[in-house]
């Protein structure tokens, strides 16, 4: 029996919304076209200042393939996160492009990334084509969020050296693996297992001006783009007596 023309209509409308949803589902892996600028003053590594608050290593992680931010900052919850990030002149551009790590926020000429020289130069086919990049200042790019990966490192607390023991304690923390946010920190007593929520004060900076005593263990709230949500807890403890600009290895890395 031959189809009316309502029931085609119906049927070509259900295979759109179909076709439509497939696409959404896949779009994590979609890129996003916008501009590109470099750090104009610096070296071929990033800054130690950035507003992530990573010191010298957010110049140097990655081989200095760092980058600021402007909307993809989101008040210190994009530091740490990971971008593949290519130019589309097709004159000078590879197709892979470079993987940058966000330690600073900053925007230039409409631009979402200030990427390090280095990190700018990356994105062109040879040496010679990445000197036209630099030549350019700003360029048109498109990039998509991807996980970071730190082969042999474990995530790693940085206390501040600001932090006094025992009344305020602050850390970073280093080699963010994955694609998934930080998005809450506890500081637990490992004897009675009471936690605390700490703030994030700044950047990447989580702080307390309380911290509980004793041995301390930390809890991270790891957050995905899809909404999905999981706790990690580090297997190494931070020692009682911890002290202002030490680093401590948790012993945890997360799967990729």
């Amino acid at each position: 029996m031959a189809l009316s023309i309502q029931s085609l209509l119906i049927l070509f409308t259900t295979l759109l919304l179909k076709g439509t949803l497939v696409v959404a589902e896949t779009c994590s892996n979609c890129f996003t076209h916008s501009r590109a600028a470099y750090y104009p003053n610096s070296d071929e590594q990033g800054t130690d200042v950035g507003a992530c608050c990573f010191g010298s290593f957010g110049a140097t992680i990655n081989g200095g393939d760092v980058s600021a931010v402007s909307d993809l900052y989101r008040n210190g919850v994009g530091c740490g996160a990971c971008y593949q990030v290519r130019c589309t002149n097709s004159n000078y551009c590879s197709d892979k492009g470079v993987t940058v790590v966000i330690t600073d926020q900053g925007s230039s000429h409409d631009t979402d990334f200030i990427l390090s020289q280095r990190a700018f130069g990356r994105m062109a086919q040879t040496k010679d084509a990445a000197a036209s990049l630099l030549a350019l200042g700003v360029v048109d790019i498109e990039y998509r969020r991807v996980s970071c990966s730190y082969p042999n490192k474990n995530i790693t607390i940085k206390i501040d050296e600001n932090s006094n023991y025992p009344h305020y304690f602050a850390f970073v923390l280093w080699y963010q693996q994955g694609d998934k946010d930080i998005t809450a920190v506890q500081l637990c007593e490992t004897q009675n297992f009471v936690c605390k929520l700490l703030d994030r004060s700044h950047g990447a900076v989580w702080t307390t001006n309380s911290p509980p005593s004793g041995p301390l263990s930390l809890r991270m709230l790891l957050s995905g783009e899809d909404g999905d949500e999981s706790w990690i807890i580090p297997v190494n403890n931070i020692p009682e007596n911890w002290k202002g600009g030490e680093t401590y290895d948790t012993g945890v890395q997360i799967n990729v």
